[in-house]
């Protein structure tokens, strides 16, 4: 590393760590033969008449710019679903941006709202994307712990307790990545009311709001006084399988989205029309493909969890989302040490825990959005690593048949790929 250049790069992008999944996945990719259950990414195509949306539009010549805020008829329909889903109204000409995926969406959130100095609350363990943003936006990061024996909720006593006068954010993440956990209506409520008497702003990622497996969940912009106060940011990545088409939006007060949106116009300009012709499709036609696949994610669920109890580590029980969180304390390795040995002994890719924060040490985060069948080999692999470490076992419960994914030749909606 050349001194001389380095000296001249802006000194918080110097100070910021590499992120720790990117790091571990660097050697995921010298190793053969691995399974990962690392990415956040769902093993499904999109479905086959979304992908047709996209490939109409073009064919029809929509190749062209749209306006920075996004296509209307997109907003209108982004308007739509979270009104008929949780009872939240957007002016979709004026409350709504669509963005290139959820992470640009965070990304000017913070830059629009963050101070030098202004402090972040951000509940742990969290995704690896919050503090380094928070970071580049001249915010000061302050970390929320929660723990796996509280079901990794977090409580409005935590929060009060963390305000100073410089506090002026909270990011909210539910369900979590990389936990799973949820949180109750009564929970947020009285997260909410601190919020509002502290006159706080809450950035509220609901990248997952549809992937949740037991009660219903709960959009912190629909709360009593809170939709002014609340960003909202969503997308269609996970619920759609459409990581690759980077697709998100961001709702909130006139004020706020247009903050979002100057910088946004200076930046990016506005995201690609292809990929929102194909989101307007989703949204329009993909509920039953969606649904399929929430199905076969809450089947993986029950095995992963199964799985991880009887080879003697503890889990909790993810109640959205697609991650499990298995404690590896009883292993007597780190979170990182475990995540390096199982992948050159097992050949099978987790992310160390404290990749979220210094809660996470001491778990690993494995995705279950992986087909049926390798999830089964990955675990049969993964019990006989922590065996050979001491771990006492109870009998594994196996999947039996693989589910349709990537490689079967089948889509989402069950149908045969063209």
């Amino acid at each position: 590393m050349n001194e001389a250049w380095c000296e001249r790069i802006n000194p918080v992008v110097k100070n910021i760590p590499s992120s720790g999944i990117r790091r571990f996945f660097d050697m995921v990719a010298e190793t053969r033969g691995v399974i990962s259950l690392g990415v956040g990414e769902p093993d499904f195509v999109t479905p086959w008449h979304i992908r047709e949306a996209c490939i109409y539009s073009l064919e029809k010549g929509y190749t062209m710019y749209t306006s920075n805020s996004g296509l209307l008829e997109l907003r209108c329909a982004i308007a739509r679903d979270l009104a008929g889903s949780y009872g939240v109204t957007y002016d979709p000409r004026k409350e709504i941006l669509v963005t290139v995926g959820v992470s640009q969406a965070l990304d000017l959130a913070l830059r629009a709202l963050v101070s030098p100095g202004d402090e972040v609350l951000i509940p742990e363990p969290s995704y690896v994307s919050y503090a380094p943003t928070v970071m580049l936006a001249g915010g000061k990061v302050v970390p929320l712990p929660t723990t796996m024996e509280e079901g990794f909720s977090l409580h409005a006593h935590q929060v009060e307790a963390a305000i100073t006068s410089r506090t002026k954010l909270l990011v909210l993440c539910y369900p979590n990545n990389p936990t799973g956990a949820v949180m109750s209506r009564e929970n947020l409520q009285e997260i909410m009311e601190i919020v509002r008497a502290h006159d706080l702003i809450v950035i509220s990622d609901e990248i997952y709001d549809k992937l949740t497996y037991e009660g219903q969940h709960t959009c912190v912009a629909s709360l009593p006084g809170m939709k002014e106060r609340t960003i909202l940011l969503n997308g269609f990545s996970k619920s759609y399988a459409m990581t690759g088409w980077r697709i998100g939006y961001a709702c909130g007060n006139p004020d706020f989205i247009a903050a979002m949106t100057k910088i946004h116009q200076y930046t990016m300009l506005c995201a690609p029309i292809t990929a929102q012709m194909a989101a307007l499709e989703a949204l329009k036609n993909g509920r039953p493909a969606m649904e399929r696949m929430i199905r076969e994610y809450n089947r993986r669920r029950h095995v992963v969890i199964h799985a991880f109890k009887d080879m003697g580590l503890p889990c909790f029980e993810p109640r959205g989302a697609f991650y499990a969180f298995p404690e590896i304390r009883a292993t007597g390795l780190s979170s990182e040490e475990f995540a390096e040995v199982l992948l050159q002994e097992e050949k099978v890719a987790v992310v160390p825990g404290n990749a979220f924060g210094s809660s996470g040490e001491g778990f690993v985060r494995c995705s279950y959005a992986a087909s049926l069948e390798e999830l089964g080999e990955a675990l049969r692999r993964m019990a006989q690593f922590v065996r050979r470490l001491g771990v006492r076992p109870r009998v594994i419960s196996t999947p039996t048949r693989p589910l349709l994914s990537r490689g079967t030749g089948m889509n989402a909606a069950g149908s045969a790929r063209p």
